[in-house]
């Protein structure tokens, strides 16, 4: 090579010269093709590292017609369950050798959803990942053109989407039959914003767990995944010890640690102790949660799983586009801490990690 090659990038037909082959040769070597003898591929190897070469994502796209990059479609990821979901999916998508471009919803309108998927498809993804865990963007989802492969995450099961779900049902069964263990009879619940799926799910699982015990189910209170929303139906629940001593709650469970966290001041400002005279438990597995006082009783959700499930799922539609229809379900784990039962030893009690329905 002369002077003037040294001085800009090597190319393709570099790499070729240097490994003595044709520079088709060398890109079906880069794009995986089968037909190529293991012998010429170890020599453009050796070629490629010598030179530095640093293959150009938009030819290698052109060649192969894939741009080896992930759409993802986010929204409230201000919170702790989206945030950690979609860095679980970046971390994933990586993992696999792509890139992962992200639309972030300002609005969840069908007209936000359209254009956010309008616009990764100029940026010319190979697939998209849709996290939707409101029932009308799922829904929204549903009705509009799907030009590349698309996996729902947090929702979809029902639409006939691939999709890939934790299963918020058992979470709250397995954290309300904890505390009918304990013997609490008269259970609450601080409930996340109704649109969303997953409170829907958790709100399902408590029901459905008191009324096969034969127990009142009482009316749940409302919340919006904030501390400050758990504070105040904490403030209610503190209320109830003012009354019939019959009627005020043994135990509550929140759907997601952060309300809980509410709860648990609103209790302790006003003298009632955890778990003595109420017991308390979260939904999340956030990290702050075994710092609480008392440490927090949760329901963990593996969102490493989700986000490698999810990006396999993908994958695997963009590589069999007549793949069957797949739904995957990534089982939680009750992690059980003192604001439960201080008695009791703190432990783990896990599901499968991934089911397919």
């Amino acid at each position: 090579m002369d002077e003037a090659s040294d001085r800009r990038p090597p190319t393709m037909e570099d790499v070729a010269q240097v490994a003595g082959v044709s520079h088709q040769t060398v890109s079906r070597v880069l794009s995986g093709h089968p037909n190529v003898r293991e012998a010429t591929k170890e020599c453009v190897r050796r070629a490629i590292a010598e030179l530095g070469y640093r293959p150009n994502s938009v030819a290698r796209a052109l060649v192969t017609g894939r741009s080896r990059t992930l759409g993802v479609v986010a929204a409230n990821t201000t919170l702790f369950g989206p945030a950690s979901i979609l860095a679980s999916l970046e971390y994933a998508a990586r993992r696999e050798g792509y890139l992962v471009a992200s639309v972030g919803l300002e609005e969840l309108t069908e007209w936000a959803l359209g254009r956010a998927l309008e616009r990764l498809g100029i940026w010319g993804v190979d697939g998209v990942l849709v996290m939707t865990p409101h029932r009308h963007t799922v829904e929204a989802l549903a009705r509009l053109p799907q030009p590349f492969p698309i996996v729902a995450v947090e929702g979809g099961h029902e639409l006939g989407f691939p999709s890939v779900v934790v299963d918020q049902f058992s979470g709250a069964k397995a954290v309300t039959e904890h505390l009918l263990s304990l013997g609490h009879t008269r259970i609450w619940h601080v409930a996340g914003p109704s649109q969303w799926i997953q409170a829907e799910g958790r709100l399902r699982g408590w029901r459905t767990t008191l009324k096969a015990a034969g127990l009142l189910v009482p009316p749940h209170l409302g919340g919006d995944w904030s501390p400050a929303s758990g504070y105040a139906a904490g403030r209610q629940i503190a209320a109830a010890f003012h009354g019939d001593a019959r009627s005020r709650p043994t135990a509550v469970f929140a759907a997601n640690d952060h309300m809980a966290m509410g709860v648990i001041r609103a209790l302790n400002e006003t003298g009632i102790r955890i778990p003595q005279d109420v017991a308390v438990a979260g939904f999340d597995g956030i990290p702050e949660g075994g710092y609480l006082t008392p440490p927090l009783t949760t329901v963990r959700q593996d969102f490493t799983a989700v986000g490698y499930a999810g990006v396999s799922l993908l994958l695997q539609l963009i590589e069999e586009p007549g793949a069957p229809l797949s739904h995957l379900t990534v089982q939680p784990e009750l992690v059980i801490g003192a604001s439960t039962a201080g008695s009791v030893q703190a432990g783990v009690v896990p599901g499968p990690a991934v089911a397919a329905d």
